[in-house]
């Protein structure tokens, strides 16, 4: 067991001491209680359960840094006549998030990234124009000659902003995995002393320990195929496998809420295909993208987003993942990088099944996305199929590196960027500096 797999039993219930202290924001209240818990003893669920929340009340003060007048400062020096007033509908509208932290509102560190989402909402604020015409080709080709592939080399590299020479150090970085859409997977040059997952692990890396190194990167090379599907053109056989249909907690919960959507949605529905794209077409319609603190400080993420109607790209993955999975129709996560000729940046996604062709793919965040910006044809573009940027290093939503880091990661649940400890101590994001740029990008 790692202290990863504490975060396996955020579905148990805190002491109601505990919870009352933690929404309330009083820090070191709660971390005096839990201390106490786990000093008298307790079951080894609820022992797990407090020793993820002291590690979940050691991220909350990074990851909403600003108070009140720093946050409407901020927006100020874009929109300089922005109100209190419109702060405060900002904030009820879920717009901008939000927790108590020692007895004040502190906000997202992201909070105006996602704000410019929302020109209507937030007209002040300085928007980027953006010519999706390269896009929209790329997608009108893949529908007309059926698939495109790119060839792709990234590199990737990992540090700890502070010197860690003489130390123990352990890094892991993300490498493509073995999947129907890549192929030709090649490390070009990496770091010396290296260790190559297989292929095929659920979240693959290419590995280091270290006293003489705390610097490592990594250059490869692969191949991905972007296929274009129409799923309603496909044939049902009238048989569903039952992989990839069960709960995965604490996140992929078959809760009462969820249960009683995904039965509204597909109800007097036949097909896999059918019940998929009620799912995909009212998370799409009506789940907003927002910025996320660390995953970590989420609480069961597929039914809070289903409340909420916020998410970024992994909280809407795993919606449609329960909502499919409660309807019967296999499905499954995947995630890595959104990779284009000038850039790569964090992204995930999600498979469902349809027998008897096999898997497809929906990207719900772009969906959702296109929804926003009035684009109906991309939005029905990726219930079905994706496109060529991409890199798929994941195929499972948390679960343990190969080796398995054996201290709390700075994300538990996904490996997009990597990971290093320090002398047996896990470094949070804030601590390392983590690279990936495009070097290569050739349309096939």
């Amino acid at each position: 067991m790692t202290e990863n797999d504490n975060y396996l039993h955020l579905m148990v219930d805190l002491p109601s001491d505990v919870s009352r202290r933690c929404v309330a924001g009083d820090l070191e209240g709660a971390r005096r209680l839990i201390t106490r818990y786990l000093d008298a003893g307790c079951e080894l669920p609820l022992r797990c359960r407090l020793n993820a929340e002291l590690d979940r009340l050691r991220r909350l003060e990074s990851n909403y840094p600003y108070d009140r007048a720093t946050a409407i400062a901020l927006v100020r020096q874009e929109w300089p006549d922005f109100t209190e007033a419109q702060f405060d509908a900002l904030v009820d509208a879920q717009r901008i998030d939000w927790r108590y932290i020692n007895g004040e509102e502190r906000y997202l560190a992201s909070f105006l990234t996602s704000l410019r989402l929302y020109p209507k909402d937030a007209p002040g604020l300085k928007q980027t124009a953006e010519d999706h015409t390269k896009r929209d080709n790329i997608l009108r080709r893949m529908e007309e000659e059926g698939e495109i592939s790119a060839l792709i080399t990234l590199k990737a590299a990992i540090r700890p902003n502070q010197s860690a020479r003489g130390k123990a150090v352990q890094a892991w970085l993300p490498i493509p995995a073995q999947c129907p859409q890549q192929s030709g997977i090649q490390i070009l040059s990496a770091t010396e002393g290296y260790t190559l997952a297989p292929e095929d692990t659920q979240a693959r890396t290419i590995y280091w320990e270290s006293r003489e190194r705390d610097s490592f990167e990594v250059t490869y090379r692969y191949k991905f195929r972007a296929e274009y599907v129409d799923p309603f053109t496909l044939p049902w056989d009238g048989q569903q496998p039952l992989f990839y249909t069960g709960e995965w907690l604490p996140h992929i919960a078959f809760t009462p809420y969820l249960r009683t959507l995904a039965e509204r949605l597909t109800k007097d529905l036949d097909t896999p295909v059918e019940k998929a794209y009620a799912i995909y077409n009212w998370v799409t319609e009506n789940v907003d993208y927002r910025h996320q603190p660390s995953y970590v400080l989420l609480d069961n993420i597929a039914d809070t987003c289903a409340k909420d109607l916020r998410g970024d790209c992994g909280v809407m993955a795993l919606l449609f993942i329960t909502l499919c999975r409660i309807a019967g129709i296999p499905s499954k996560w995947q995630s890595g990088l959104s990779v284009h000729p000038d850039s790569a940046g964090c992204h995930d996604w999600c498979m469902f099944y349809a027998a008897p062709h096999g898997w497809l793919y929906a990207d719900p965040s772009f969906g959702s996305g296109a929804r926003r910006n009035l684009e109906p044809h991309r939005r029905r573009h990726y219930f079905g199929s994706l496109d060529p940027w991409r890199m798929v290093a994941n195929s499972a939503f948390q679960t343990p590196l190969s080796p398995a880091d054996p201290c709390f990661r700075h994300d538990p649940y996904d490996n997009q960027l990597g990971e290093m400890t320090v002398d047996g101590v896990g470094l949070l994001g804030s601590e390392m500096e983590r690279t990936v740029e495009t070097l290569e990008f050739t349309l096939l």
